[in-house]
């Protein structure tokens, strides 16, 4: 899992980052068109990027830049960061318009607390084309994942899609085995690695 490095800090409306892409859903069929996403960190944030083609089913709650639960009941992209060490990994939840949530696990679905609580200091951006193309972002404090997690070389993640809801369809950029979907699979999760943007 590649996150590009930045020297200097990103900005929404002025970011020109390396797009990767998912072009299989969780069974192996083709996904067409392709879900996008990048992965950046500046000194003060990690940057969470996802795009898609297509129009999406919007949680009907979702708001633009406001915590919302249940995103996943609708079409949209999801970051887990982990730590090996302790096992624990963040699940971060982004809507195409920018409505966001995020939970904080112990272990495979075990959540930290019962309750949701929105983490301090996340900002959302996004542009939704009149075709229904969309593309939306999610800026992270770097600090609290290296105060959570441990954030660094060693941490580990993942990037998923849901999309087509109703009929919804699992994506994921890791291999995280067979079965159901289920992107709860930390130890599936790869290895981060950073790599600095082209100039």
């Amino acid at each position: 899992m590649t996150i590009f490095t930045s020297p200097v800090p990103l900005k929404w409306g002025e970011l020109d980052l390396p797009l990767l892409g998912i072009t299989k859903d969780w069974h192996g069929q083709p996904v067409e068109p392709p879900a996008g996403f990048s992965l950046a960190t500046d000194d003060r944030c990690l940057w969470f990027l996802a795009h898609h083609r297509k129009a999406a089913d919007l949680h009907p709650q979702a708001r633009p830049g406001v915590f919302q639960a249940g995103l996943w009941q609708h079409d949209v992209a999801e970051l887990f960061i982990a730590d090996p060490a302790s096992g624990r990994y963040f699940e971060f939840n982004l809507a195409p318009n920018g409505a966001w949530w995020t939970c904080e696990f112990t272990a495979a679905r075990v959540r930290a607390e019962e309750t949701d609580i929105a983490m301090p200091d996340i900002a959302t951006f996004s542009e939704m084309a009149p075709d229904g193309a969309w593309l939306a972002a999610m800026a992270i404090p770097v600090d609290l994942l290296k105060a959570r997690l441990d954030f660094g070389p060693r941490s580990r993640g993942n990037v998923t899609f849901i999309v087509g809801s109703p009929e919804q369809r699992c994506l994921t950029a890791a291999d995280l085995g067979a079965g159901e979907p289920d992107f709860h699979r930390p130890e599936r999760f790869p290895q981060i690695a950073f790599a600095a943007l082209a100039k």
